[in-house]
């Protein structure tokens, strides 16, 4: 600081100082979100193709299997086969399903800046305390 300052003057560049590093924390958070937020976007969309494509050939596959079931017994119980593949087929969907909600509940979308925020509130909150 320069001696030709007053009191006023310095408050006021105080101020400006402490404006100027609310802003570029805040800058810093919000990049950190915009990049939370394309990896998470990222990494969505090679879930979902690798999910469709092998969904894609699972779906094949079990048909095929299902066929061959039904063709194996189409003479003696051909009922009692397409009614045992159906319960098969959901029971296993409602299973898969169970796990999907399971594991939609275990991530929580920017996690890393929620964390950051809230040291930052907390920093905040224990230097004006004292």
């Amino acid at each position: 600081m320069t001696d030709g300052q007053g009191p006023a003057e310095r408050v006021i560049s105080a101020a400006r100082r402490l404006i100027g590093n609310v802003v570029a924390m805040g800058e810093t958070r919000l990049r950190l979100a915009v990049l939370e937020l394309e990896l998470e976007r990222d990494r969505l969309l090679s879930l979902l193709l690798l999910a469709g494509a092998s969904l894609i050939l699972f779906s094949f596959g079990v048909g095929m299997l299902l066929l061959l079931v039904v063709v194996l017994y189409w003479d003696d119980h051909r009922l009692l086969a397409i009614a045992l593949c159906s319960l098969v087929l959901l029971l296993a969907a409602a299973l898969l399903a169970a796990k999907a909600k399971q594991i939609a509940n275990q991530r929580k979308l920017m996690e890393t800046t929620l964390h950051h925020m809230q040291q930052d509130r907390q920093a905040l909150e224990s230097s004006h305390d004292a």
